[in-house]
């Protein structure tokens, strides 16, 4: 059976409890009721709530040390419990369809309670630290076999959501396995590859408040970017890994490609603090393709079979097939930029243009060998002094440190800026704090979240020509589908 789709419901009445239910009932298959969000006089009423909600429903009472908000005794939790399961109906619309008792929560009649009208019991264990031994840990838990064991742990690195996955087919029984913190995301789009009953999600509001944002998704995006319904054994997986991927849009991107051209493949975010970790979870969860952004575009090359021309050129690689245990490595930032470039510019070439290109990572090298082959005169700025002179030296250009003193040579290369840096994501960041623009510089941000940097703010403050990245974004990743898939995106 896939995974249900299920809504944690969070508001703290059971009426906005309710409205939150209509406006996802499309997206989800079952709900749980966190008892422990309700307003006191709430409670009250919630042995009613299966039959308003019209859905299968979770009963959930989380405890403060497992992440939830009850601060009430032990007894009065129990009570409360007992309270969902008062005066059961025969009609099983009317009654609860589990409840979600810790796996060190012992009450027999309880569960005795729940059996006799068939409402499944899901054995929970929530963990701030990885549980190595997934495998031991849930036949300790498990005491039918009948029961869901769901086991929920912080993931501290991507490794930790490998050892999940690599566990996860010898597990016996029902169960549901997720890795929390935005290395987990992989664990709850790929649910199904987890064999897991339940996908937890949240609603988007929520997840907003509480800045959740980055390891949760909410049901909508769920499926209309993921499909998660659609996701079986046969789909092919692709992902952007990068050391936090979650904002990227290139899912989007993606996935819309997937859809319109019939394709049974899903695009996932993969954070990670190491290379090694994206190739190793690369390998156990069978992925064929990455796309690889920050800090990785250096770090993957000796992990590689071959590199193709344009990572030669540049020397970094953002796209990486996996075919048979062969990892063949690319670089699309090229024409991605070049094509963003020339129509934000309205040219198809840089001569006698002089261009200044801020940064000395991934993406500026890849825009280095872009200002080349257009024929423009350009000027490297980097934090060191090292790193500037190297990338600037490969195509016989200029190169300074990024600072106040060299604010004269900037301005002399500032027909073009070009920021390639990663300052600009937080919203008051800005590479450039120290220049003044003049109001003729075309300013080109390679970052698209936000919109607008402060940098491009400010430069369009002055009167500046300004652009994000969206665009390069989208080109590269056009050039990048039609690697994974051997068709055109457009």
């Amino acid at each position: 059976m896939p995974p249900k789709i299920c809504l944690v419901l969070t508001e703290n009445t059971i009426g906005k409890d309710l409205q939150l239910i209509e406006h996802y009932r499309q997206w989800i298959d079952a709900v749980e009721l966190r008892a422990d969000f309700l307003d006191p006089q709430e409670l009250l009423h919630i042995r009613k709530f299966p039959e308003l909600a019209g859905l299968p429903v979770i009963l959930t009472i989380r405890r403060l040390l497992d992440g939830g908000q009850f601060k009430g005794g032990e007894g009065s939790r129990i009570t409360l419990f007992a309270r969902g399961l008062a005066f059961a109906d025969s009609d099983p619309v009317k009654n609860f369809a589990y409840l979600d008792l810790e796996s060190d929560m012992q009450v027999p009649s309880l569960e005795e309670a729940a059996q006799a009208f068939n409402i499944g019991i899901i054995r929970s264990l929530h963990s701030t630290e990885p549980i190595r031994d997934l495998v031991s840990t849930v036949r300790e838990i498990r005491r039918t076999d009948d029961e869901i064991v769901k086991i929920a742990y912080k993931a501290h690195c991507l490794a930790d959501v490998t050892r999940l996955f690599q566990q996860a087919g010898t597990i016996k029984g029902p169960n549901t396995l997720i890795a929390m913190s935005k290395y987990g995301i992989p664990s709850r789009i790929l649910a199904p590859r987890l064999h897991s009953a339940f996908v937890y999600t949240l609603p988007q509001d929520y997840m907003t408040k509480a800045n959740l944002a980055q390891e949760f998704i909410d049901p909508i995006t769920l499926q209309t970017v993921y499909r998660f319904r659609s996701i079986t054994e046969s789909t092919k997986i692709y992902g952007v890994a990068g050391a936090d991927t979650s904002k990227s849009l290139s899912p989007a991107i993606h996935n819309g490609g997937f859809v319109r051209k019939g394709k049974d493949s899903v695009y996932i975010p993969i954070s990670a603090v190491t290379v090694e970790e994206v190739l190793d979870f690369a390998q156990c969860a069978g992925i064929s393709g990455l796309s690889v952004t920050h800090p990785f575009k250096f770090d993957i090359i000796p992990f590689l079979d071959s590199i193709g021309p344009a990572s030669k050129a540049s020397g970094a690689v953002n796209t990486v097939l996996c075919n048979e245990g062969c990892r063949q490595g690319f670089n699309t930032d090229i024409d991605g930029f070049t094509r963003a470039l020339q129509e934000f510019l309205h040219i198809k070439t840089l001569r006698f243009r002089h261009v200044a290109i801020i940064g000395t990572g991934g993406a500026a090298h890849a825009i280095a060998n872009a200002v080349y082959q257009l024929h423009g005169n350009a000027c490297v700025f980097g934090r060191t002094a090292e790193k500037a002179q190297n990338l600037a030296e490969r195509y016989g250009f200029r190169w300074a440190v990024l600072d106040l003193a060299s604010v004269p040579l900037l301005k002399k290369y500032s027909a073009v800026i070009i920021q390639a840096t990663c300052s600009g994501m937080q919203e008051d960041e800005d590479p450039l704090s120290f220049y003044s623009f003049s109001g003729y510089e075309k300013v080109f941000d390679v970052i698209y979240t936000p919109e607008k940097t402060a940098l491009l703010k400010r430069a369009e403050h002055a009167g500046c020509a300004v652009t994000n990245g969206y665009d390069m974004l989208r080109y590269q990743a056009y050039k990048q589908f039609e690697l994974f898939t051997g068709g055109s995106y457009e």
